[in-house]
């Protein structure tokens, strides 16, 4: 039998404070460790199928303008390959700009007695994002394109950072890469969800006097919204607002948090501080993850939003390609959950990252290397699983390996803000600077990105390998009492995962 510890008595009106709801709790509260899995069952269903869907139709909603190009959309627009790149950077753009604002105000209070929370910014985010998704279907013109793509970028911008961020609130960092990837891999079954969706919807071609590919975004866009709507009810802010566990298990997940590193979210170093922002950016790891995290999203955003361009490149029609597309991200699907069950069993983050990079660079080495369309094709289920299961990993690593709240928000934010400016550099790579039906070029970069992902990942797995025996040799010699409490991720008995 193990026991919760006692919760620390702070003040309840006190900025990013939720003490005053666990405070009735008493430190000897008996929990068998086999309830402890009941509770995160519990939270298993209760958060993760809330967030899946969020993540889910961001990248539906962002990626589906892939499926509307080869429905007709450039042709109707009058769009060239260069304005079409054009209007899938302008979505990054805010995009970029909103991630680290975002993710800082999920926990912050403008008023004593009004939080911002995540459980009211993450809904109104993404029922935002729907109604411009929707608006997507009724623009006549390049420019109403543009107008849209911008919305669509500011209002999704903070949703993958939030996410992880928000899962950090009621998981314990060896437990979260399962969770980050069950939502992220969503990301790939929008992939293919997205294919056969398109497929269906262009039949309805002249439906309401509009063609195709306009009711592609409207009816994506107009489920995003209403499933925003519910979700401001089905989201819980804290594991101390979760009305699901009782006050024993919002004790438990707390003490959880503090046992593993993770901190609990009514601890006072949580709070927001400008000092731990600029922490986060003088950290080692942090930069080598996002160098990593730049060149994934080279990768994974080519691949999301070209993959239907590519496989018609192959001598598909446009019906028959959203199909075809299909079949590579469904299997990226299930790779992807049993890379996030190995790298959380063995704690192994790096080297599930540089596995996934290797299939990568077997995938893109077929491409370049074969003139047959059915190896080229065959290549894609090789890139396009690697690429979606080093992200959630990358993701994870970030998330682990920073602390307390704001150094962690802060370096997760830094990790996308990269990965999305790789993103627009994908944009221009396959849309105009390496035209199909080859990709040559642009085939060739994603290669030489992904040797230098395997590369730096090793550099960094190294580097966190050493700073744990610095930290076991210092944990050897000192009384912890003696430590200084507001380290964070410095402190020698928070452990690196690897």
């Amino acid at each position: 039998m193990e026991k919760v510890p006692s919760q620390t008595s702070s003040d309840p009106e006190k900025p990013g404070n939720d003490s005053s709801e666990l405070s009735s709790l008493s430190d000897t509260t008996p929990l068998d460790p086999a309830v402890g899995r009941v509770i995160w069952r519990k939270i298993d269903l209760w958060i993760l199928p809330v967030v899946s869907m969020f993540y889910f139709l961001s990248f539906l909603d962002r990626s589906n303008i892939g499926n509307a190009r080869v429905a007709g959309l450039q042709k109707d627009l009058n769009m060239t390959n260069r304005e079409y790149s054009i209007a899938l950077t302008v979505t990054y753009v805010p995009y970029i700009v909103a991630e680290l604002p975002s993710n800082l105000l999920l926990k912050v209070r403008p008023l004593r007695s009004l939080a911002v929370g995540p459980n009211l910014m993450l809904p109104t985010m993404l029922t935002l994002w729907g109604v411009v998704t929707t608006l997507q279907g009724a623009v006549t013109s390049y420019a109403g394109l543009l107008a849209c793509r911008f919305f669509l970028g500011l209002f999704e911008g903070g949703v993958l950072p939030g996410l992880v961020l928000y899962l950090s609130f009621f998981y314990p960092r060896q437990q979260l890469q399962w969770r980050v990837s069950l939502f992220f891999s969503t990301a790939s079954i929008s992939g293919a969800f997205s294919g056969l969706m398109a497929y269906g919807i262009i039949h309805m071609e002249g439906v309401g006097h509009r063609p195709g590919w306009a009711w592609i975004f409207i009816l994506e866009g107009l489920f995003t919204m209403i499933f925003g709507l519910c979700t401001y009810f089905l989201l819980p802010r804290t594991p101390a607002h979760a009305h699901f566990l009782n006050e024993a298990e919002k004790a438990y997940v707390v003490a959880k948090l503090r046992e593993t590193g993770a901190t609990s979210n009514d601890d006072a170093s949580d709070e927001f501080s400008w000092s731990e922002v600029w922490q986060a950016f003088t950290l080692p790891q942090v930069w080598m993850v996002s160098v990593i995290f730049f060149f994934n999203g080279v990768i994974l955003y080519g691949l999301a939003y070209f993959t239907p361009s590519i496989v018609q490149s192959l001598g598909y029609s446009a019906t028959r390609t959203q199909l075809m597309s299909v079949p590579p991200f469904a299997t990226a699907f299930f790779v992807n959950l049993v890379a996030a069950y190995i790298s959380d069993h063995y704690h192994c983050r790096g080297f599930v990252t540089m596995f996934s990079c290797t299939l990568c660079i077997i995938g893109f080495a077929m491409y370049l290397a074969s003139s047959s369309p059915s190896v080229k094709y065959g290549s894609l289920f090789l890139s396009i699983p690697g690429t979606y299961c080093s992200a959630p990993a990358l993701s994870t690593w970030g998330a682990n390996n920073a602390a307390p709240h704001a150094r962690r928000a802060t370096a997760i934010a830094i990790g996308f803000i990269v990965s999305n400016s790789g993103g627009i550099l994908a944009t221009w790579l396959l849309g105009t600077l390496s035209p199909p039906p080859l990709y040559r070029k642009a085939t060739l970069t994603l290669l030489i990105m992904s040797v230098f992902m395997v590369a730096v990942t090793a550099m960094n797995t190294y580097y966190l390998w050493v700073q744990n025996k610095k930290k076991a040799a210092i944990r050897a010699t000192m009384d912890r009492s003696k430590e200084s409490p507001d380290l964070g991720d410095k402190s020698a008995w928070f452990i690196y995962n690897l």
